[in-house]
């Protein structure tokens, strides 16, 4: 589990982070944080040096849009989700951990 305060967040600008040893991309939109595992499912891209539009995230390397809700692939050439990891909020400290 890695565990942040809200304020380290930028609104639409990706972080990167380590859970239990494995990287983690996480985004806040609005008052909402999301989380899902760093490295593009398609190659071997940091997602967090991504752009953000609404709730996708998209690959720096070769455009591949992942919806940071759930890990899904949105759009070619990726076509496997990346692992949503849990993201539980309390007041301003945030709690990330991986989804059982």
């Amino acid at each position: 589990m890695s565990s942040m305060q809200l304020s380290t967040l930028s609104e639409g600008k990706p972080t990167k982070i380590q859970v239990d040893g494995e990287p983690v991309c996480v985004a806040r939109i609005g008052e909402e944080v999301f989380a899902i595992a760093d490295t593009c499912s398609h190659s071997e891209a940091s997602l967090s040096e991504g752009e953000i539009s609404g709730y996708k995230i998209e690959c720096w390397l070769h455009g591949a849009e992942f919806d940071l809700r759930t890990g899904e692939a949105l759009t070619p050439p990726a076509t496997i989700p990346v692992k949503k990891y849990d993201v539980t909020r309390d007041g301003e400290t945030i709690n990330i951990r991986k989804t059982k």
